[in-house]
């Protein structure tokens, strides 16, 4: 498009008409390195048998294999190749529209002493072939998780059995903070903490803030584990 020997117009001219900068008219494109073009190989290579491998199971797998790689590295060369790990998203703070709406109830009060207030978060924990869904039950003031259960299906189940042992083990609290999942707002759930008397608070709309406790050791498993 631009014509270095053009007689009437230079370089800066016709860069100028087509609103090209000068520099990317100069600039000499360079190829990626032969070590580079390798890894590209050999990531290409395993994303084929395992397409569900993400940045940090990538950088494992080459360095297992006597590859000394950043994540830093593998991160840049599967976004130029394109590659994004093949795996289920679900949603598990999804609201169920005819639950109760219950109120936050922590604004207020200090909470400093053990069982006060117990909190509690579902998750998905990424496995090989899939996944399955985790709820933890901690406390609030201690930060210890004292019971947790895993589950393949995403209902109140679980997290019924995981408050029953809870309660049994430790006793009714004084609250029980949760976020607005239809598993965990079910009237299974809400009537067994109502029959303990404790009082339900569920976190704000938008606010992860308000759960964060149980849900920084929920996002640890799942992208800090070993």
């Amino acid at each position: 498009m631009i014509d270095r020997t053009h007689p009437q117009l230079s370089v800066t001219d016709e860069c100028h008409l087509l609103s090209v900068p000068r520099s990317t008219f100069y600039c000499m494109p360079r190829s990626e390195t032969p070590l580079n073009l390798t890894l590209m190989r050999w990531i290409d290579e395993q994303f084929l048998e395992t397409p569900f491998y993400g940045l940090q199971q990538m950088t494992w797998h080459l360095r297992a294999n006597d590859h000394p790689v950043n994540e830093k590295r593998i991160r840049r060369l599967m976004r130029l190749m394109g590659l994004m790990p093949i795996y289920q998203r679900p949603k598990t703070s999804v609201r169920a529209r005819h639950h109760k709406t219950w109120p936050y109830l922590l604004r207020g009060p200090r909470i400093e002493r053990t069982n006060h207030v117990w909190c509690t978060d579902v998750t998905y924990v990424p496995m090989q072939r899939g996944f399955l869904y985790l709820v933890a039950i901690m406390d609030w003031a201690t930060r210890k998780v004292l019971v947790w259960r895993l589950s393949n299906t995403l209902d109140a189940e679980p997290c019924v059995e995981a408050l029953t042992e809870a309660i049994a083990r430790h006793g009714p609290r004084e609250t029980m903070n949760t976020d607005q999942g239809s598993q965990l707002t079910a009237w299974a759930r809400t009537n067994t903490l109502r029959q303990a008397g404790v009082r339900i608070s569920v976190d704000r709309k938008g606010r992860f803030l308000d759960n964060i406790f149980v849900e920084r050791p929920c996002r640890s498993l799942k992208y800090e584990r070993a």
